[in-house]
């Protein structure tokens, strides 16, 4: 087994990776939220990610052609559910929430996912993973909180923390309806979940234009639609359907919680701000918490 083989059967590997450009998605939408129009760049997103797809993705599409076709229904509500939806609440949150707000709401997408799971396969999640997914959240709960777990108390909701929420769930019905994915080829997948992801935001993307909320064509947009086009879309959403292929929803969804982590070692690494302990204790919880959750 040569060395992309062995990648592309470590669930682990993929879903962290999936994860570290996740968290740069959300970083780099709340740093440029008020030069980019959030409809438009979850719009753009998918179109630069659908172009930059589609030629590798060409050969398995015309063989997976009669089967998209059969399960296009699915594959619209998997776009609508975890990409256009998902990605067009966060960067519209964005505009109306704090980071600290933000990331603590998308660590609410692991019990969600058991829910879910539970909703449409009756499938109880085990004693590790219950047991895992409380340590992980008390170490989401420590980052957060900057160390100092009463800050939670004080933390209020406003209409930006709602559109999280939805889009939470959103993607933790998506995470769980990935087991009725249609037998397609990775690339073939993706390519029309994100083709499907630019249709279902054209009318939308067309009403915030016509407000005159336009995307500026400058280097500052151009580096950030690069970004999230190729990482956050093409390479993160590969990994993290692989991931869930090989882990299952309920042992995936745990990995969520390592956003918050790699947000903070972002924002440490391109914002300079400063490594504290919670961040080692959030680090050590978390890293338990997954550990756990994948025993069987």
């Amino acid at each position: 087994m040569n060395l992309a083989q062995r990648v592309w059967s470590s669930g682990w590997l993929l879903l962290a990776v999936a994860m570290l450009f996740w968290a740069g998605n959300s970083v780099v939408g709340r740093a440029v939220n008020a030069d980019i129009p959030p409809i438009a760049l979850a719009f753009w997103r998918w179109a630069a990610a659908a172009v930059l797809i589609a030629p590798f993705a060409w050969p398995h599409l015309r063989r997976d052609w009669e089967t998209l076709k059969r399960h296009r229904l699915m594959l619209a509500v998997l776009a609508l559910l975890g990409m256009a939806g998902f990605n067009a609440l966060l960067y519209t949150a964005l505009h109306t929430t704090t980071a600290v707000n933000t990331v603590l709401l998308q660590s609410a997408t692991p019990p969600l996912i058991f829910l879910c799971t539970f909703v449409l396969y009756r499938e109880k999640p085990n004693l590790w993973q219950v047991l895992g997914l409380a340590v992980a959240l008390a170490g989401v709960a420590a980052i957060v909180s900057y160390g100092e777990p009463w800050r939670l108390l004080a933390l209020q909701l406003n209409a930006g923390d709602a559109l999280m929420l939805i889009a939470v769930a959103g993607y933790a019905v998506y995470s769980a309806l990935l087991r009725r994915t249609p037998p397609l080829h990775p690339l073939s997948f993706l390519a029309a979940t994100c083709f499907l992801s630019v249709l279902v935001l054209a009318p939308v993307y067309a009403a915030e234009a016509l407000s005159g909320a336009v995307m500026p064509v400058d280097g500052q947009s151009l580096a950030t639609l690069a970004y999230v086009a190729v990482c956050p879309s093409i390479i993160s959403y590969l990994c993290f359907n692989r991931g869930v292929e090989l882990m299952g929803a309920n042992r995936a969804g745990q990995f969520m919680n390592l956003t918050p982590l790699f947000g903070a070692l972002l924002a440490v690494v391109f914002l300079h701000e400063a490594l504290r302990p919670y961040h080692g204790v959030g680090l050590l919880l978390i890293a338990g918490g997954i550990v756990l959750s994948s025993r069987r």
